[in-house]
């Protein structure tokens, strides 16, 4: 029996609820009554243009018709600057991919003349002159 009461209570605040929120929509909206047919027309004088404006508009360039030496020039200009910009970006990571290359290859060098240089130091028995007479300092 409570969860009767329960679902009757919830269906009634929320019938309250909708009612409340559909009559402040109607105030938040604003009809404004000024003439009737006046108030019309200047709407529609808002949202839409004259007929002759329209077709000029619609007349100055269609989808098929010739751009204009302006528009090409400029559509030109805007893609070699992109052109460049891009030249440039790449000749960045290039730049950055060859001096991280360069220097992890100074330091595997580094590492196997240390490497190299112990095992001679830690084989050398004595009976030879040490390679360090032989090594051609750089």
């Amino acid at each position: 029996m409570a969860w009767r009461q329960l679902v009757l209570t919830s269906c009634l605040s929320a019938a309250v609820l909708l009612s409340m929120l559909q009559e402040g929509t109607g105030v938040s909206v604003g009809t404004r009554q000024v003439g009737g047919q006046e108030a019309q027309e200047g709407e529609c004088r808002e949202i839409f243009m004259w007929e002759s404006d329209a077709s000029n508009f619609l007349k100055k360039r269609g989808k098929r018709s010739p751009k204009s030496r302006d528009e090409v020039n400029a559509e030109n200009r805007q893609r070699l600057w992109a052109d460049e910009l891009r030249r440039e970006h790449h000749e960045e990571q290039r730049n950055e991919s060859e001096n991280f290359a360069e220097e992890q290859n100074d330091e595997q060098e580094e590492r196997s003349r240390e490497a190299i240089k112990q095992w001679r130091q830690w084989h050398y028995d004595g009976l030879y002159p040490s390679y360090l007479y032989n090594c051609h300092h750089i």
